[in-house]
């Protein structure tokens, strides 16, 4: 199929890859030792150990390492954080101005010294790949989560401009996918490419569109695919790379999610960007590595409050009833490609809106904008700040570095395969049993998690996206039609398969049978 839209940009291929709860002043906050442009820390800022005694504070560190304890970050707890009060519906509803001063007491209400952690970042020697990516590349300091919100709505407004009133696990929408256009569909419909890249059964299947029959191709093992997609000159336009979410002893977890080893977070950038420049569409990439969410840290910018258009007009579920009109906390932005200077510091946007900002829908408005795509997704999108300014280069770079430095481990001992599933594993596991059929039982969403461990549900949603993989094949193979969606209302089906299919061998580098 022919491309509908005209691309007057160097840029042929976009690759996004969204890391896991931790905010900009954690992660980048120290780089501002290396380029003072950066709006960054220098350990004077503080916040109050309570606010009834804003004397007492502790003071931004850069002694962060390995972090076993998961910070608060629902949308209660981010309300204290940025506001400094605990949610009512009279602080709600009065418009405060946000102080940044809540992130300690909220911390410590959850676990005694929790508030020190939280106050902490990494000095940039010790997040090397991040170092030297952003001496070489371009960093945004001005980039906000979509939504003061937990992982998964933060996640759907990167690909489609809304979480379509989600602000937590919405149970029934997981179970009918969330219906909301995507980017994926945008693309299509101009003639453009796209592929997702895995490690685990793919979030994006959180989409509902994207579990039909025609989109099955598009989903590759990143351990089989990637680098040979890479090498072989064969990504598509906009490439999506998702991470390991389960924390294994023999695949240990490099989202970045604590109690993860952010060392493997590095260590997985360093294997994509070294695979995407080594690749001959190297001069026509922008990569762009991201996170989701502040995942409790502390940040001192403060999130804009106001003038925030809700994406579609749909308010969310009591007692909040939150009208997405504001945003999250700030979170790391990293941008790459031959095509940026060295050393570049992304500020505010200059547009479309006076009050328009870098956030999530900033990636689907500047695909649009990059491929001349016919609409906006929603108006999220359509007010948020586009970065393809960033490519300001005549000619690409040649002295763009081949390889990034090995990061050293954190964490001494292994993973904890017994652990107690996080928030996002929950909603993973949940994903798979709607993918495997196990929605209708009775256990399902609650209990079906209430007791499971890491090991546990890594296996499960293995098997789940092996049993979708298997379903999708059949119903090709018995002609149904492309816009069929394999687990809507189908029978659980108990039958074994004895034979190895091609989705079982995709998933055997996984996770082991024992």
């Amino acid at each position: 199929m022919a491309n509908e839209g005209i691309n007057h940009y160097p840029i042929k291929t976009i690759v996004i890859l969204v890391q896991e709860n931790r905010s900009f002043d954690h992660m980048l906050g120290w780089m501002k030792s290396l380029n003072p442009e950066i709006d960054g820390v220098t350990g004077n800022e503080s916040n109050p150990i309570s606010v009834n005694d804003p004397e007492s504070r502790l003071f931004q560190s850069n002694e962060s390492g390995y972090i076993q304890p998961n910070p608060g970050h629902s949308f209660q707890a981010i309300y204290q954080q940025v506001f400094g009060v605990p949610w009512s519906e009279e602080s709600a509803s009065s418009k405060i101005a946000p102080t940044m001063e809540g992130f300690v007491e909220q911390a410590e209400s959850v676990e005694v010294g929790l508030g020190k952690i939280v106050m902490s970042g990494f000095k940039p020697d010790d997040v090397p790949v991040y170092r030297d990516l952003v001496k070489e590349f371009a960093v945004c300091d001005r980039w906000f989560a979509s939504l003061p919100a937990s992982t998964q709505p933060n996640r759907l407004y990167v690909h489609s401009a809304t979480s379509h009133g989600a602000i937590g696990n919405d149970t029934l929408k997981l179970i009918q996918g969330f219906p909301q256009k995507t980017i994926f569909e945008s693309l299509e419909e101009s003639g453009f490419s796209f592929g997702i890249y895995y490690q685990y059964p793919p979030t994006t299947l959180f989409y509902r569109n994207l579990r039909k029959l025609k989109y099955i191709n598009k989903f590759h093992q990143f351990d089989l695919d990637f680098k040979r997609h890479c090498k072989e000159g064969k990504l598509p336009n906009y490439v999506v790379v998702e991470q390991r979410f389960f924390d294994l002893k023999i695949l240990p977890a490099n989202d970045d999610h604590p109690s993860h080893d952010v060392s493997e977070g590095q260590k997985f950038v360093k294997e994509v960007y070294e695979a995407l420049r080594s690749s001959p569409q190297w001069n026509e990439i922008l990569f762009l590595v991201i996170y989701d969410e502040h995942g409790g840290f502390y940040d001192h910018v403060p999130t804009p409050p106001h003038d925030v258009p809700s994406p579609d007009g749909i308010i969310g579920p009591e007692p909040y009833k939150f009208q997405f009109d504001r945003l999250g906390v700030r979170v790391p932005a990293i941008l790459i490609s031959p095509w940026i200077e060295r050393g570049t510091v992304l500020h505010e946007p200059s547009g479309p809106s006076p009050t328009s900002q870098y956030e999530h829908s900033s990636i689907p408005a500047t695909v649009k904008k990059i491929f001349n795509l016919k609409e906006f997704l929603t108006k999220r999108d359509e007010w948020a700040g586009t970065f393809e300014g960033i490519l300001t280069r005549t000619t690409p770079r040649t002295d763009c570095p081949v390889t990034l430095p090995e990061p050293v481990k954190m964490r001494e001992d292994e993973a904890n395969e017994e652990a107690k599933l996080s928030e996002l594993q929950e909603e993973m596991v949940q994903l798979g049993a709607v993918l495997k059929g196990d929605h209708k039982e009775s256990d399902y969403p609650d209990k079906l998690v209430e007791n499971m461990k890491v090991n546990e549900g890594a296996k499960y949603v293995e098997v789940a996206f092996k049993k979708f993989c298997d379903d999708c094949e059949k119903a090709k193979s018995e002609g149904k039609d492309d816009s069929y969606i394999v687990c809507d209302g189908r029978e659980v089906s108990q039958t074994q398969k004895t034979s190895k299919s091609f989705a079982d061998k995709l998933f055997s580098c996984l996770v082991c049978d024992n």
